[in-house]
This record gives structure tokens, C-alpha cells and sequence, in this order.
């Protein structure tokens, strides 16, 4: 299945759905490219009414001779005024996993600040609520060794990235800089959200606790429930035919 790259490089889709009357926008984990949603698009065909749209940071396939950016604040700040048309031309949605959780949360409060609109749904998967702080020391910054080290324990680099030197180095600037943007990232106390947040976690995740899932209900006034899958860190990719039909159900109750 290829991608259909639009005029706009932040945004990916598999299959246009002019006719769809929600859009979904999916931001990837850190080191994750827009590729990682590419099957998403078997679980919305067009009578779904749910147009998938993935995300692509910069520094990833057509954007691979952009720098990849460090700061949350500037990813924010860059990405929504790229998005910002299609958020304007029909009800939207938002699902994020670890990294992409949290800037999918900074993006709805950022809409609600600056332009008065808020997702039908913000849906986060793998990620500790933003105001549970983090008592893991950087990891961003370790020498190369160590890195890598790092990333074999949260086993999301593919074995065959790490295992291929050349490929690894077109990695490595990458993944520091999202690992950067992470481990820097400050929550800001604001009022809680008025849209309905789902929230996804694996059961085997060491990541990631449930408590620090379920503190994603003190984000929202309205609905919020957790849901939990089978799996590590990336049940994203493990037990996705159950998170998809999660998410589907999950977004039919606002449609």
C-alpha cells in the first residue's frame, strides 16, 4: 500500500476519503515515522467515514534533509499552523502513542488557547499522564554505546536498524532528538480539557505504570477510560487488531 504524500509534509495518508466525516490524526512514538499508521487504513475503509492522517515529523522519508527538532514547544509551534486547514473543515480526533501522545495533548491545548477548537476525542496510548513527573534520569545524551543499549531494552528500534551500521547512523540523530524532546518535556498546569479522553496501556509495559495511565483522567471533565492490552511498550504493534477496535469504538461514540 503506498502513501499518498499531499503538498502539506506533515501529513501522510494511505488512502484519500474526500467523503469522510471525521478526521483522525495519528502521531508516532519517538523515533516513528508516519509509516508506522500505513495498516491503519484496512481498519477505516471509506464506510467507516474516518479519514486516517499520519503525521510525519521532520527529518523522516521526504522529510529526511530537514533537521529533526528537540523541543516540544517548537514542534508544537511549527506543526499547527501546517494543520490547522483541515482542522477547521470538519470534526477531528486525535490519537498519539508514548511521544506522540504527548504532543497530540500539547496540540489540543494549544488549539484551545489560540483558535477555540478541540478534538471530538483525544486518544493516548503508552504514555504516563503529562503531569506525573518522570524519575528516570536523561538518556538522550549517554555515549553511543550506552544509546543503543537503551534502545534494545525498549525494544522499538527494529533489530535490523541496529544491527546495520549504516542505517543506525541515519538513526541514532534522530531518535537522540526525540528522546531529547521527551526526557525535556515540562508540564504546564492548565484547565482540565471539556473533550472525552481514551486512554491505552500494555499490560507488560515497565515503561509506563497503570496508576500513571489512569492519572490522564484528572486532564479532561469530561468522560475517560482506560483500556489495557496485552503487551510491552509497543502493544501499538503487538495487539494492534485490538487497539484498532478499540479506537473505532471509541471514536463511533462521537459520531
Amino acid at each position: 500500500m503506498s502513501a499518498t504524500y499531499t503538498p502539506n509534509p506533515w501529513l501522510v495518508t494511505y488512502a484519500a476519503q474526500p467523503q469522510a466525516k471525521l478526521n483522525l490524526f495519528c502521531f508516532p512514538y519517538a523515533g516513528g515515522s508516519a509509516q508506522i499508521f500505513r495498516s491503519w487504513r484496512n481498519a477505516f475503509p471509506a464506510a467507516s467515514g474516518v479519514q486516517v492522517w499520519a503525521i510525519q515529523y521532520p527529518g523522516r522519508a521526504v522529510r529526511m534533509q530537514e533537521p529533526p527538532l528537540k523541543d516540544y514547544s517548537l514542534m508544537i509551534e511549527r506543526m499547527t499552523p501546517a494543520l490547522l486547514p483541515l482542522l477547521t473543515t470538519k470534526p477531528f480526533a486525535f490519537f498519539g502513542h508514548s511521544m506522540g501522545a504527548i504532543l497530540a495533548f500539547e496540540l489540543t491545548r494549544t488549539l484551545r488557547r489560540q483558535h477555540g477548537l478541540a478534538p471530538l476525542r483525544l486518544l493516548v496510548s503508552g504514555r504516563r499522564a503529562p503531569q506525573v513527573e518522570e524519575d528516570e534520569p536523561a538518556t538522550y545524551n549517554l555515549p553511543e554505546a550506552e544509546f543503543i543499549e537503551r534502545l534494545r531494552e525498549l525494544k522499538g528500534t527494529p533489530a535490523e536498524v541496529l544491527e546495520h551500521e549504516e542505517l543506525l547512523q541515519l538513526m541514532l540523530p534522530i531518535l537522540r532528538a526525540d528522546f531529547e524532546l521527551v526526557e525535556t518535556y515540562r508540564y504546564r498546569s492548565e484547565p482540565p480539557l471539556q473533550c472525552p479522553i481514551s486512554v491505552y496501556g500494555g499490560t507488560q509495559d515497565k515503561e509506563v505504570e497503570e496508576a500513571h495511565l489512569t492519572a490522564w483522567c484528572e486532564q479532561t471533565v469530561a468522560s475517560c477510560a482506560l483500556k489495557m492490552f496485552e503487551g510491552d511498550h509497543f502493544f501499538l504493534q503487538t495487539a494492534q487488531p485490538l487497539l484498532l477496535e478499540a479506537v473505532k469504538r471509541d471514536l463511533l461514540m462521537n459520531s
